[in-house]
Parts: structure tokens; sequence; C-alpha cells
């Protein structure tokens, strides 16, 4: 159980840094607009971004 959390918590930072690596500008572009909305629509996002990850992991093991 612990591996396989460890295992996700890497996937995780890998494909966090994928982007700052390959395009540092546009991650700065995209940072800079997500700072300026507002915390309804961050929140919004985050928990679209949950569903959305919860749905596909019951994909993944079903």
């Amino acid at each position: 159980m612990w591996q396989e959390l460890l295992v996700a918590i890497s996937l995780v930072l890998v494909i966090e840094g994928l982007l700052p690596a390959v395009n540092p500008n546009g991650y700065k572009k995209a940072l800079s607009v997500f700072l300026q909305m507002d915390n309804k629509h961050v929140r919004t996002w985050g928990l679209v971004s949950m569903v959305l990850g919860t749905f596909l992991l019951y994909i993944l093991k079903n």
C-alpha cells in the first residue's frame, strides 16, 4: 500500500514538473492567469480535477 502511494506521488511530481521544464514561459503565463482568477473559479477547477481523476481511477481499476 505505501509503495503504491509513493508511486502515485512520484507520478504527480513528474507530471507537475513537465510543463515548466518544457515550456517555462507558457507555464508562467498560465500561472499568471490562474492567479488572477477569483477563489470560486479556482475551487471549481480543483473540484472538477478531483472528480475527473476519481472517475479515471475508477475506470482503470475496473
